[in-house]
């Protein structure tokens, strides 16, 4: 009678590195697949998160004060309300204004773009150059792209009543998450230490650009009030928003007051509000602003550039404004708890990545 031979199954063998990041790659591509399609609700979704991460230090000095939790709860949701209101306010104040602006200077508006045709063609342009050239200050288009905006209001009130909502409900979430350690000990002291990181990042973000923002819409709206642009409100405001976008904020802001002071004042008082902006815009916002940001959120310039193309054509407009903080959580979900990402880290800014120390080290 033989004997059975028994056999071992070979041992699994690890997925290769390069296996490894195609399939990784992958994921990554059916994820943000998935969050191009739900856009229209996760955006709103990141706005409400961010917003109460910034009013959530409301929190903790009422709480030490005494106050009940539910009554701490409701200041951060009425300081979130009041930023939000704050916002809507400026943003309709700055839409009627300039759809009233266009309408009252379409005379003026149509006269430049003639003149505009007449030296384009002075220039031996085509006429196809022309007629765009025309088109940009042509009042129908201006009002067209105004219409546009006023129809695209309708999904933005959509999704301000949605913010509202995911408000109330995440700071309520967030009282009960701020006693996850009080209740469950150390075992979730890591995660929270990183979850404290990433707010205080966010928190900072916003701070700097606040306050370079403030600054610059200052600056700005005094310089057009007194070379007499209309409405010199409207584009500090517009100076002010566009300061939360990196790098590219400076041209979004430009370009409205500059084509105006076209209209106005001819290419003299144009070059002129170009250079008040190139002078204080680029100073502030492009040389200083960017290093204090880099600093405060830890992100290189390259990758703090990237990601506003990036989060803006994966959800939108509203990408622009959040593409800072949703990298941060993307860096921080893919990289925040494993040790050996130190060298990934670095590599997106973060000065105080560095190897884990090996056991035995004095």
């Amino acid at each position: 009678m033989t004997r059975a031979t028994t056999t071992t199954a070979p041992a699994s063998r690890a997925l290769s590195p390069t296996l490894s990041a195609l399939l990784g790659l992958a994921a990554a591509v059916l994820v943000l697949a998935g969050v191009y399609l739900a856009r229209e609700i996760i955006g709103p979704l990141a706005l409400a998160a961010v917003i109460v991460i910034i009013c959530e230090p409301v929190r903790r000095p009422l709480e030490r004060r005494g106050w009940p939790r539910w009554a701490a709860t409701t200041a951060v949701i009425a300081v979130a309300y009041l930023v939000l209101a704050a916002m809507a306010a400026m943003l309709a104040y700055s839409g009627t204004a300039f759809v009233g602006l266009v309408r009252d200077s379409a005379d003026d508006l149509r006269a430049t773009a003639d003149q505009l045709v007449a030296w384009l063609g002075s220039l031996g342009l085509q006429d196809q150059a022309s007629d765009a050239a025309a088109s940009l200050l042509d009042p129908a288009t201006l009002v067209s792209f105004a219409t546009s905006l006023g129809s695209s209001a309708l999904g933005v009130v959509t999704a301000f009543f949605f913010v509202l909502a995911y408000v109330i409900f995440m700071a309520v979430d967030d009282a009960r998450y701020t006693r996850a350690e009080e209740r469950f000990g150390a075992r979730v002291t890591p995660f929270v230490r990183r979850a404290e990181s990433y707010n205080r990042s966010v928190r900072r973000y916003y701070v700097v650009n606040a306050s370079f923002g403030l600054v610059v819409a200052v600056i700005d709206g005094l310089a057009l009030w007194a070379l007499g642009i209309p409405v010199p409100v409207v584009w500090a405001i517009l100076a002010f928003v566009t300061n939360f976008i990196p790098n590219i904020g400076f041209i979004l802001g430009l370009v409205p007051p500059a084509l105006l002071a076209l209209v106005v004042g001819g290419w003299p008082l144009m070059l002129v509000v170009i250079g008040i902006y190139c002078v204080v815009n680029v100073t502030l916002q492009v040389m200083i602003q960017p290093k204090f940001v880099s600093d405060a959120v830890d992100l290189t310039l390259t990758l703090s550039f990237f990601s506003v193309v990036f989060w803006t054509f994966i959800i939108g407009p509203l990408g622009a404004l959040l593409s800072i903080p949703l990298t941060l959580l993307v860096r921080e979900l893919l990289f925040g708890g494993d040790p050996k990402a130190w060298f990934a880290r670095w590599l997106s800014g973060d000065d105080d990545a560095a190897p884990p120390r090996e056991v035995g080290t004095a």
